[in-house]
């Protein structure tokens, strides 16, 4: 991952941070280029960051948005109930 597209998506995270409620779907719409993989761990790495200085909500709000994201680009995998 270069420089450039390290700052992408943390201009992008910036972005859904600020956007009214509601409209972080259109945002990433938006941006449908930046979000991958690299893009996942970026948000938790600042997720991670918002914990540490006491902004949990914060913290919690990008979780979600991460989490959403790995489930619609495959990488977070549903995990069947099994009745044994």
């Amino acid at each position: 991952m270069t420089q450039t597209r390290k700052d992408q998506y943390f201009a992008l995270i910036d972005q859904l941070i600020r956007c009214p409620n509601g409209q972080e779907p259109d945002v990433l719409t938006a941006n449908s280029e930046l979000l991958d993989a690299d893009f996942i761990q970026s948000l938790m790495q600042v997720a991670t960051m918002m914990a540490h200085e006491n902004n949990p909500d914060g913290a919690k709000f990008l979780i979600y948005i991460a989490r959403q994201l790995s489930k619609e680009l495959g990488l977070y995998p549903e995990v069947a109930n099994q009745i044994s």
